[in-house]
């Protein structure tokens, strides 16, 4: 990338791969993530949104392949989300707008997602509630369009809900965010590549590395890890969103 310097890209890829392996291990794609690290190397405003976008379809691909692999994935719980947030997400990606409030808004919402999450709302539940799909359709498309407004797939925001719900366990709901980030992210890179006729080849350079953490983070989160310890690795990656998002 010729506005890195060759050390600089080694440190970047660096954080990068902690970053995919992180999120992966929850189910996520980490687009939260990229774009907050993307910011601080200071990447042109153009290939940040495609970029996230992009390593997002990757990772989050991995991550399923190895939840669905270890029969966590649910498609009850995951098709009534989806049938709103994918057209919603693509008229996302077309639109460009000034995400400054909604990243500050999207960061308090974390902060009380987390807070949820480790009982200080109260504990999550031992039982599964029955999906009200009226609600996960309202649900999908208000995630899809924001997702593809800012450039990531919507599963930092989808897990906490379902788990908030009650409507599925944390692996289900890392197997459930991960299909959902993975065809989000797809609608908001159609939509971008509409609007701006082209596409940054820098963004490729990057997809090794993501491929590299996601894959590390993806066999541990699905095989290695219990409900307990992913609830706290969960609401790490949440906390981490949350900072990056107040500060980028």
């Amino acid at each position: 990338m010729e506005f890195l310097s060759t050390n600089i890209f080694i440190i970047f890829a660096l954080i990068l791969v902690c970053i995919s392996f992180l999120y992966a291990s929850v189910g996520h794609g980490g687009a939260s993530g990229y774009l907050a690290l993307m910011a601080l190397f200071s990447f042109p405003i153009l290939v940040i949104k495609p970029t996230a976008l992009l390593l997002n379809i990757f990772v989050s691909g991995i991550s399923f392949w190895f939840f669905k692999k270890n029969k966590h994935f649910n498609w009850k719980l995951f098709y009534p989300f989806a049938i709103t947030s994918i057209p919603a997400a693509f008229l996302g990606g077309y639109l460009t707008i000034n995400t400054t409030l909604y990243k500050q808004i999207l960061g308090v919402f974390l902060v009380i997602a987390v807070l949820r999450i480790l009982g200080v709302f109260g504990k999550e539940q031992d039982y599964k509630k029955a999906v009200q799909i009226p609600l996960a359709l309202v649900i999908g498309c208000g995630i899809g369009l924001f997702s593809g407004m800012i450039g990531i797939g919507g599963g930092i925001i989808l897990s906490p809900i379902i788990l908030l719900l009650a409507w599925g366990n944390t692996k289900e709901s890392a197997a459930v965010s991960a299909l959902f980030i993975f065809v989000n992210s797809i609608a908001g890179i159609i939509g971008f590549l509409l609007k701006h006729n082209s596409f940054p080849t820098e963004s490729f350079y990057l997809i090794p590395f993501a491929l590299i953490g996601g894959s590390m983070g993806a066999y541990y989160g699905s095989q290695k890890l219990s409900n307990v310890k992913l609830t706290y690795m969960l609401s790490f990656v949440l906390i981490l969103a949350s900072f990056k998002l107040f500060l980028f």
